[in-house]
C-alpha cells in the first residue's frame, strides 16, 4: 500500500443499460472529487462518451490503454474494448451482461495488479451475467474467489453496520446453510474489519435470530438454540463482544441496533431491509475481508430510469468516499502494526 500521491480508484461501469455509468459520471462532474483520487474508468471512449451525450453530462476525460498511464486531476478511461456494446438503456440482454463482466474482470485484474488501489462496482443484473465463463450470483462471490481473504458483505451508512451470514442464497438454504463454523468466521471477519477498516478498538456485534423471535426456545424452530446460542457463548467466552440471537423485528423497530458497532443478520432479507429503509440513497456496499478495498453502491441497475438522466448519485459517491477511508485507515493501521513502539510515543508526545 501507498502512501504518497492520489489514491488511484478503479470503477467497473456496470451494465452500461442501467445508470452505472451515470452515477458515476455524474459523481466526477463535481471537479472537488478529483482532490480525493484519481478516478479511472474500465470501458471504452467510445461507451462513456455515448454515455456523457445521451445523458448531456458536460466533462472530459483521458484515454488510456492501462491504468498505470492514468493522469492525475483527470477522470481516466481505460479501453477494455473497441466496439460496442449497443446501449438499450432500461432493458436486461446478454450483451449487457458481457460487456459488464468485461469491464469488472478488467478492473479486478488491474487491482490485483497493483495499478489501482481500490475498487468501486457499478451495479450489474444478476440474470444477464451468467455464463459458462462467469457463473456467479453476485460481485461478492466472485471476489472472494478473485481475491484473498474471506468475503463478507457489510452494508455500511455512518455507524450502522449490516453484514449478512449468507447472502445470494435461496430462503428455503438459509437454515441449513448456517453453522457454527460459518457464525465464527464471518464474526471473526467482522471483528477484523471493524477494528482495521473502521478503527473500532473493541467491537460489540450483535446476531439476529434464525427464526421468527429468535425461535421462541424451540417453538418456532431449533436452529437458534442449537446452532445460533452454542455459537455466540463460544465466542462471547473467547472474550468478544458478541450478543444474540435477537428477534430482528424488535431489534430494529426499537433502535436497539444503536447499541452495537455491527449487526449480523442471518440473510439477506433479514439484513438488507431495515437497512435500506433506515439509510437507502445513502449507504454503501463494503465487501469486508478481502486483501484490496471494494465498494459498491446500495442500490441495483435500476433499469426504470436509467437513460433519463434522473439518478442520484449519493450513494455511488459515498461508495468512493469509503473506499478512499478503508484504504487510509488500512494503510494507518499497517504502519503501527509494523512500529507499535513509535505510535506509542507519538500519541504520548500529542
Amino acid at each position: 500500500m501507498k502512501d504518497k500521491g492520489k489514491i488511484k480508484l478503479g470503477i467497473s461501469i456496470g451494465d452500461p443499460n442501467g445508470i452505472g455509468c451515470e452515477v458515476a459520471l455524474k459523481t466526477f462532474q463535481d471537479a472537488r472529487m478529483l482532490e480525493f483520487c484519481t478516478p479511472i474508468l474500465f470501458a471504452s471512449n467510445k461507451s462513456i462518451s455515448f454515455q456523457k451525450s445521451h445523458l448531456k453530462i458536460d466533462l472530459g476525460f483521458n484515454g488510456v490503454k492501462s491504468a498505470t498511464q492514468a493522469i492525475e486531476g483527470k477522470i481516466n478511461v481505460v479501453n477494455v474494448w473497441n466496439e460496442g456494446p449497443k446501449t438499450t438503456f432500461g432493458t436486461s440482454s446478454t450483451e449487457g451482461g458481457e460487456y459488464a463482466i468485461k469491464s469488472l474482470k478488467a478492473a479486478v485484474s488491474s487491482l490485483k495488479r497493483g495499478e489501482i488501489d481500490v475498487l468501486v462496482t457499478a451495479p450489474i443484473n444478476k440474470n444477464n451475467i451468467q455464463s459458462d465463463q462467469f457463473n456467479f450470483p453476485g460481485h461478492t462471490d466472485y471476489l472472494a474467489k478473485e481475491l484473498q481473504g474471506k468475503s463478507l458483505m457489510l452494508m455500511v451508512s455512518g455507524s450502522l453496520r449490516v453484514g449478512l451470514l449468507t447472502d445470494h442464497i435461496a430462503v428455503k438454504e438459509v437454515a441449513e446453510s448456517i453453522t457454527p463454523k460459518l457464525i465464527e468466521e464471518k464474526v471473526t471477519t467482522l471483528i477484523e474489519s471493524l477494528k482495521v477498516d473502521f478503527g473500532v478498538r473493541k467491537p460489540k456485534i450483535a446476531l439476529m435470530g434464525i427464526n421468527p423471535h429468535s425461535g421462541d426456545n424451540g417453538t418456532i424452530g431449533e436452529e437458534d438454540e442449537k446452532i445460533m446460542k452454542p455459537a455466540i457463548k463460544k465466542l462471547f467466552d473467547s472474550g468478544h463482544l458478541v450478543f444474540g440471537p435477537y428477534a430482528a423485528d424488535g431489534f430494529f423497530g426499537s433502535d436497539a441496533f444503536n447499541n452495537f458497532d455491527a449487526i449480523l443478520a442471518a440473510y439477506h432479507d433479514q439484513g438488507l431491509i431495515p437497512f435500506k429503509t433506515l439509510s437507502f440513497g445513502k449507504g454503501v456496499n463494503f465487501t469486508a475481508g478481502l486483501a484490496k478495498v471494494r465498494t459498491s453502491p446500495d442500490h441495483g441497475t435500476a433499469f426504470e430510469i436509467a437513460g433519463k438522466g434522473v439518478a442520484d448519485e449519493g450513494s455511488f459517491k459515498e461508495a468512493v468516499f469509503m473506499a478512499i477511508q478503508v484504504y487510509r485507515n488500512r494503510l494507518d493501521h499497517s504502519k503501527i502494526a509494523a512500529n507499535p513502539l513509535k505510535s506509542q510515543k507519538a500519541k504520548k508526545s500529542a
